[in-house]
């Protein structure tokens, strides 16, 4: 890579958009774009890079200083592409918005996807994208081929507006480019959260005769492996700690207590014993106390079931809460008293029709994630004490036959399948990495494990899923997005390899955690966006550091990260890194805000806790919250906090 002069007149000389539309050096690209997002000869531009120091993971700290000396005003954006000759077949990054492909051919929902020389963006499937640096974790982009990468890095917002981030191929010359816009342009078409693109989103700046900006950014010259991206990661976020400081508005016990109540008054109904999965903030729609918008459904674990009862049930036996146990036992007792005919849970219950299958096209199909997660809380239940065990016999039974129908299915290869049939137990399919969380349930299950039979069984899934954690692509964990990388992949890929390190001390699983983790957090929020100052995140100033994009389809923050909360403290022990533990500190903090400490606040009741918060254009106007309470959201910070509390 040819490195930018320390000198600016050095790249000010003799080129000038009078002159050429583009001005090269060595590899890298200025382009100015007109209003319509195409590159012009636009005259009056001139610029002068300058290398300004290093970043200390190694990069080159770069000013890029342009001055506008047109007649009058124009409408432009200015590019800095960096290009990687050498490259058939590239691997990208966008922390929280793109990994390699994006998505595989065969997902069933449709988003940004790369392939090599297409064009269709209708179909979103593009060898180029443009985003808004606020769809990014952290607003950087990477390319590698089989020998090298690059990365950019910059500020989400810049002197101009704020910076957008993209990809570009060129199959015939198998020339890949990463690139910087300021400010940003999203392209070919813009994604909004469903199969129907919206037109591609150009925005400019109006340069006024004799301006000056300097644009600011950083380069890197990488390494092949793919995970060369995480001390990069890693630095700017410990860069970004003091302007983007999170302000929890209650303590831990506090939002413990909340939550606990948020679970038991709203989401718990006593008949037949379930935690609905959905309630609406505004309880007097329709004049039915809300209860139309409700959503009269529970699945086993993921958005409601034995996970979330678990953290009630934790709670409420810590502070001799009988409501709340009670409550936490009936929801797990009757989920345990209606196995499927195949041995496994069910997928979902729905007071219209009763127990059915997962959120799967797969018709009968149940989500091996899902199965696994709540066999996997059912056990920590049974090891809350031994009254627990004692009273509740059919809850091990339970337990017992999940983990036997699973051990049973295994394939050779140790892939335990991801969509299983309700009736028939037939694995309908072994694509991604969905059986991961079965990895940490098996492992778990020592209580229950005469001669390590599960514990085999969760070390030869533990191998065969390291593959996806070594790829950098990590997919198919929750059952709305089918084989969409998300960042609940990385959490179950945390609690597996920290599962099997506990029961085994092997380095090997605590390396593939440390690997997961990391990249687990390339979703999370490295620095706070900033919001509309009346818009309902505006007016909260909520902090989006330590929140996580929920995946590169369902592109809003969400707190599903505070499951493995436990497993990021004994990580950073493990290692003794305290990054990981810090990172959960953060989670922690910033689900914390925008809690409902008393009816009428934020637009809820006191423990209604939203699932989306929009932190960009996807689905909603950025800046708005969704107005729904979600049982997994209450019951995923209640767990955390008593896993904080009783440690």
């Amino acid at each position: 890579m040819a490195e930018p002069p320390a000198d600016p007149e050095a790249a000010r000389s003799g080129a000038t958009w009078s002159e050429a539309t583009q001005l090269r050096a060595g590899s890298y690209l200025i382009e100015v774009l007109d209003a319509s997002g195409a590159v012009t000869a636009a005259e009056g531009f001139e610029f002068a890079l300058q290398r300004t120091g290093t970043t200390a993971s190694g990069g080159q700290r770069l000013a890029l200083e342009v001055r506008y000396g047109g007649t009058g005003p124009l409408a432009a954006a200015i590019r800095y592409r960096l290009l990687l000759p050498g490259t058939p077949d590239p691997w990208w990054l966008m922390p929280g918005a793109f990994y390699g492909e994006n998505r595989p051919a065969a997902c069933d929902r449709v988003f940004p996807r790369f392939e090599v020389g297409a064009s269709d963006p209708q179909a979103m499937v593009s060898d180029r994208w443009e985003f808004r640096a606020d769809r990014c974790a952290t607003p950087a982009v990477f390319v590698w081929n089989d020998s090298e990468g690059v990365a950019l890095v910059a500020d989400d917002l810049s002197p101009v507006g704020m910076t957008g981030l993209g990809i570009a191929h060129d199959a015939q010359s198998g020339v890949a480019s990463i690139q910087l816009t300021f400010p940003y342009q999203e392209g070919p078409v813009t994604y909004y959260g469903s199969a129907t693109p919206l037109p591609a989103d150009v925005t400019t700046h109006e340069w006024q005769p004799g301006e000056e900006v300097r644009l600011e950014f950083a380069q890197h010259a990488l390494p092949a492996d793919r995970h060369a991206y995480a001390p990069i990661l890693r630095q700017v976020h410990a860069d970004k700690a003091a302007s983007s400081p999170i302000t929890p508005w209650v303590p831990l016990d506090e939002a413990a207590d909340i939550a606990a109540e948020g679970l038991y008054r709203w989401h718990y109904d006593p008949e037949p014993g379930v935690l609905l999965e959905t309630v609406g903030f505004d309880r007097g729609v329709s004049g039915q106390d809300g209860k139309s918008i409700d959503r009269q459904a529970m699945h086993v674990g993921w958005v409601s079931g034995i996970p979330w009862a678990y953290a009630l049930l934790a709670h409420g036996r810590r502070l001799g809460r009988a409501d709340e146990v009670a409550a936490a036992e009936k929801v797990i007792g009757f989920i345990c008293d209606n196995l499927s005919p195949s041995g496994s849970f069910w997928g979902t219950w729905y007071r219209s029709s009763g127990w059915t299958q997962s959120w799967t096209p797969i018709r009968r199909g149940i989500h091996s994630r899902t199965l696994a997660e709540a066999t996997l809380f059912l056990l920590r239940a049974l090891e809350l004490g031994e009254d627990v065990r004692a009273e509740h016999p059919a809850w091990a039974a339970s337990a017992r036959s999940n983990l036997e129908v699973i051990v049973n299915r295994q394939r050779e290869d140790g892939n335990v399948g991801s969509v299983h049939h309700a009736e028939t137990g037939e694995v309908l399919s072994w694509e991604g990495a969905s059986g991961l969380t079965w990895v940490a349930t098996l492992a778990e299950a020592a209580r229950y494990d005469d001669g390590d039979r599960y514990l085999s069984a969760a070390i030869r899934a533990g191998e065969y899923y390291a593959s996806f954690v070594e790829r950098e692509f990590i997919h198919g964990a929750p059952e709305d997005v089918d084989l969409a990388p998300t960042s609940e992949d990385g959490y179950a890929a945390v609690m597996a390899y920290m599962a099997l390190h506990r029961r085994t001390g092997e380095e090997r699983w605590l390396d593939l955690a440390r690997r997961s983790a990391d990249w687990m957090l390339t979703f999370r929020y490295s620095y706070n966006v900033s919001f509309d100052p009346l818009s309902i995140l505006g007016v909260y100033r909520f902090a989006t550091r330590g929140a996580d994009q929920a995946s590169t389809s369902n592109q809003h923050l969400g707190a599903y990260g505070l499951v493995c909360t436990q497993e990021l403290d004994a990580l950073s022990e493990a290692l003794g890194d305290p990054h990981y533990r810090l990172q959960a500190d953060e989670t922690l903090a910033c689900f914390r805000q925008l809690l409902a400490v008393e009816d009428g606040q934020v637009n809820a009741y006191r423990g209604m806790i939203t699932e989306r918060y929009y932190q960009t254009n996807c689905f909603q106007p950025k800046g708005m919250l969704l107005t729904l309470s979600h049982a997994w959201c209450v019951g995923v910070l209640l767990l955390a906090c008593e896993q904080r509390l009783a440690a």
